[in-house]
């Protein structure tokens, strides 16, 4: 059986619960990813902020809102004020194809993987189309194999 650890994203960026909304839209940004998993300074995992929980709280552009005034506000946001505490999790042990069905089932795109409390990694859709195309590619090869 494939299990998440083979699969997984880790280390994994994350922030804690006291940075602010400026400092997870900078991380997104600068890592290009859109989903950042909130712990705690011994790495307790406590939620998950998403690209849509950052969008969600953003002054609309249409209020006319300068940069300088719009990243002053998002400073004075914590973490722990907007992020989902409610994340389905999995563990690294768990099958790669139960953490597709959750993915799948649920319309999400991340899974913290979390071992006795500790984040120790996460897994995404990305991961998933990856995983995909290794093993689209496989098969290609196994077929032109068997043709020659």
């Amino acid at each position: 059986m494939f299990k998440i650890s083979e699969l997984m994203t880790s280390p994994v960026y994350s922030l804690r619960e006291t940075d602010t909304l400026q400092s997870a839209r900078v991380l997104m940004d600068q890592k290009r990813i859109r989903h950042v998993p909130i712990t705690t300074g011994n790495n307790i995992f406590r939620g998950l902020i998403t690209n849509r929980d950052v969008l969600a709280n953003t002054i609309s552009h249409l209020a006319d809102i300068d940069q300088a005034t719009q990243n002053e506000i998002d400073a004075g946001i914590p973490l722990q004020e907007i992020m989902r505490t409610d994340v389905r999790t999995v563990s690294s042990q768990d099958s790669v194809k139960d953490a597709a069905n959750i993915l799948y089932n649920n319309k999400y795109g991340c899974l913290p993987v979390v071992d006795d409390g500790k984040l120790v990694g996460i897994v995404t859709e990305a991961d998933f189309l990856q995983l995909t195309i290794q093993l689209l590619e496989a098969m290609d090869q196994a077929s032109a194999a068997a043709k020659s």
